[in-house]
């Protein structure tokens, strides 16, 4: 079984180094070594630094990948509109079990990144500066490094600056949970789609980009986009970071030219020469097949053309004696446990995909096939924020990237081969909690619900997904799709309130108490009642 990374793997740089000048120096770069490496930086007014993002396409690298520039403007645009202070955001939230090319920047540059932060507050006119963490060892070195620059969080300072640490948790990378965190919530996403670049952290414009992408602004700003643009492809210049794991020999972050050959990265991390596959992106990413690693180059255009993503940077390559589909599902259940248990096709929808695959490899056949296919496309697009989407991404790509291992176990016994367990996962499940240090909620715990909807009465008027779609989603004729489900802690009081708006009064609900004591129905108001005597 393959061993979780450690937070600050081996570096390795082909080229000259950008990001990780300095690494043959020391562990990491304080700020006077800092500045001995790469030396002063000079400001840069808004639109000077919007138009080096630009010419450099300077892309985010937390996986999204959003123009850096567009991004930029937007956030001033809105402040100078409303006439507030922006707010700059670093997300150096890196949860993925096979993704450490941002904690090691954060460990051992973080100078680098903070230097592009504070290049985009200083043009922005913010006065907050936050960065997002989620282990020890980079809350240690942020803090430190801020420190070093005489940053700090008080009331009279020009920038207030500090640290944001979450739970290590999936979800607590998206910008919409950092914020929310931020802002005294949880580490959860909201629950609706809101930019950050016109409502942020406290209502404010908010440029948050990753730790990585402050870094390349930082490396542009002092060599200007001629000399930065000599590295790498014309159309995406300079470097990417990229966390290489799975079947290796070394696991390893490297800092790599874009152009440079995939099987070459592969190479030098001791990667078998034929792999069976190889996960491009992460686990939000695509398996593309060892044919295509042939044809792949480092770059985003190149690896969405052959059907890979660059996505976070992770690379993933598993070997010829391993089942790539017993392989997946370890994922897909540790993505299912990630989800922030906050709507129903996270909640419901990825525990389901799971199980679905796992009947595929149980022998489940040709339907079990067609059910997993089915639930991956109900789940996309439907969710509260993007863990949902990736999560149906992975699965849809791991059926189409090994079709003879799946018709091995569609069609007859199964491939025959073991589960290796060579994808890095984190050791031990964590129930999904939501919570600024990863603390066990009340509403979190087992439900203690179960509700049921009654055919006979069932019009299909849909109102029972509006008000929890936790639990409820509708088929294509119009009806819920499931006849009974439990309801999650938080979801108790939607599920009643479900019950008590339904039409046509075809939802019931059982309560259980503590184990051993008998379950009692809540009440359902009787035909007779009607919406009056709920004051409606």
């Amino acid at each position: 079984m393959n061993e979780a990374l450690p937070d600050v793997p081996e570096v390795r740089v082909v080229g000259l180094p950008q990001l990780t000048s300095g690494f043959d120096l020391v562990d990491r770069l304080d700020l006077p070594m800092h500045l001995k490496v790469h030396g002063p930086l000079e400001p840069m007014g808004g639109e000077q630094l919007a138009q080096l993002a630009e010419r450099i396409n300077l892309k985010g690298r937390g996986g999204a990948g959003f123009p850096f520039h567009k991004k930029l403007r937007s956030v001033a645009e809105a402040a100078i509109k409303r006439g507030v202070r922006p707010v700059v955001v670093v997300n150096g939230s890196e949860d993925e079990p096979a993704c450490r090319k941002d904690t090691v920047l954060i460990n051992r540059a973080p100078h680098l990144i903070l230097d592009g932060a504070l290049l985009c507050a200083e043009a922005l006119g913010a006065r907050t500066l936050v960065v997002g963490v989620t282990r020890e060892s980079t809350q240690r070195s942020m803090e430190a490094a801020l420190a070093e620059r005489g940053l700090n969080n008080g009331r009279r300072s020009a920038l207030r600056a500090r640290v944001q640490r979450n739970p290590v948790r999936m979800v607590t990378g998206a910008a919409a949970s950092l914020i929310r965190s931020i802002d005294g919530g949880p580490a959860i996403p909201p629950g609706r789609k809101v930019s950050a670049s016109q409502n942020g952290v406290g209502g404010a414009p908010t440029l948050l980009s990753n730790a990585e992408t402050f870094a390349q602004l930082a490396i542009a700003a002092r060599i200007g986009p001629e000399r930065y643009g000599n590295t790498g492809l014309y159309d995406e210049p300079g470097t990417v970071m990229l966390t290489v794991s799975g079947a290796v020999a070394r696991p390893m972050v490297i800092e790599v030219p874009t152009g440079v050959p995939l099987r070459y990265v592969l190479q030098l991390a001791g990667a078998p020469p034929v792999p069976q596959g190889v996960l491009t992106g992460g686990y939000h990413g695509k398996w593309i097949d060892a044919a295509t690693v042939n044809e792949a180059i480092v770059s985003r255009n190149s690896l969405d053309a052959v059907g890979g993503a660059l996505g976070a940077g992770a690379i993933l390559p598993i070997t010829q004696d391993t089942c790539p589909l017993g392989e997946s599902l370890r994922v897909a259940q540790w993505l299912a446990e990630e989800s922030a248990g906050q709507c129903g096709p996270c909640y419901l929808g990825l525990p389901a995909a799971a199980r679905g695959l796992e009947d595929i490899l149980n022998g489940g056949g040709p339907a079990a096939l067609e059910a997993l296919k089915q639930v991956a496309k109900n789940v996309k697009r439907r969710g509260a924020c993007s863990h949902p989407d990736g999560s149906a991404m992975f699965i849809e790509s791991t059926i189409k990237a090994f079709t003879d291992d799946l018709a091995a176990h569609v069609l007859g016994n199964g491939c025959g081969r073991p589960v290796e367990g060579v994808l890095p996962l984190f050791e031990g499940g964590r129930a999904p909690t939501g919570l600024p240090g990863g603390g066990e909620a009340e509403e979190n715990g087992p439900s203690r619900q179960k509700i049921y909807v009654d055919w006979t009465l069932c019009r299909g008027h849909g109102l029972c997904a509006d008000i929890l779609p936790e639990v409820f989603q509708l088929g294509a004729d119009g009806f819920p799709t499931v006849a009974q489900a439990q309801v999650p802690r938080y979801a108790e009081a939607k599920a009643l309130r479900a019950v008590r708006r339904c039409p046509a009064l075809a939802l019931r609900i059982e309560e259980s108490g503590a184990p051993g004591a008998p379950s009692r129905n809540l009440p359902v108001l009787s035909q007779g009642r009607g919406r009056r005597a709920l004051g409606r």
